[in-house]
């Protein structure tokens, strides 16, 4: 199965008797932020926009402006998802958990652990994942300030957001099996085409409105299906009873 099935798998799996319950507070919490980032993208974005081009390209306004508004709304949205799996993680790993204890039937290393173990171990994943983001997104940054080689920002930003979507949604899963945020990364690296598929349908989902309220739980759902056909062996046990 490609990146783009498990999107689709994720969005059928979320619906599931005995998973629905689950996905309501990643749900609830995805439709408020995304409502906040769509509004302040579209409120603010043509404000930015009007300044940045320099007057020797004003005749090329006309395609300029459209790539440079994706560019910006494309870091809109990824800040807001970084945010909404802040807040949701510890459902997001909750989720996850069920959902794979349907699929397999077998339960997580995590799943005797309390709420609030879950979400210190989950906040300390996110801070780790969010430090990474900066360290590209920072640069990214400063390129779309640049002339003539801000045209080259939002594709750019497209690549990564659609890398971090994977590493944001697979940690559900595979955190819930103590695996790193660098053996993820790695492991991830052994199928770059499945990963970058699968990121790129997530970030093309956060950018369709209405459609974009459920990225959090698809992106949970579809990345544990791929968890579970893909895992990689693990050195530890990964279930102690």
């Amino acid at each position: 199965m490609n990146g783009f099935s498990y999107v689709w798998q994720g969005f059928s799996l979320m619906w599931r008797p005995g998973i629905r319950r689950f996905v309501l507070i990643p749900l609830l919490i995805n439709v408020v932020l995304f409502g906040l980032g769509m509004w302040a993208g579209v409120h603010y974005a043509h404000q930015w926009l009007d300044g940045l081009l320099p007057s020797w390209l004003e005749w090329l306004n006309w395609i300029l402006i459209p790539l440079l508004f994706i560019g910006l709304m494309l870091v809109a949205y990824f800040s807001f998802t970084i945010i909404a799996n802040f807040i949701a993680a510890p459902f997001n790993a909750l989720l996850a958990q069920k959902l794979e204890m349907l699929l397999t039937g077998k339960p997580t290393p995590e799943d005797d652990t309390s709420l609030w173990q879950l979400t210190l171990k989950t906040v300390a994943a996110e801070w780790r994942k969010f430090r990474y983001f900066l360290a590209y997104a920072i640069p990214l940054l400063l390129i779309s300030f640049v002339p003539g080689l801000n045209l080259l920002a939002p594709f750019l930003w497209f690549a990564f957001s659609a890398w971090m979507m994977t590493l944001q949604y697979v940690d559900a899963p595979a955190g819930n099996h103590l695996l790193e945020f660098e053996a993820q990364k790695s492991w991830l690296k052994t199928m770059p085409a499945t990963s970058l598929a699968f990121g790129t349908a997530m970030t093309g989902m956060t950018m369709v409105p209405v459609l974009n309220f459920f990225a959090l739980p698809v992106g949970v759902c579809g990345a544990t299906a791929l968890w579970v056909e893909r895992r990689p062996r693990l050195t530890h046990d990964p279930v102690k009873r």
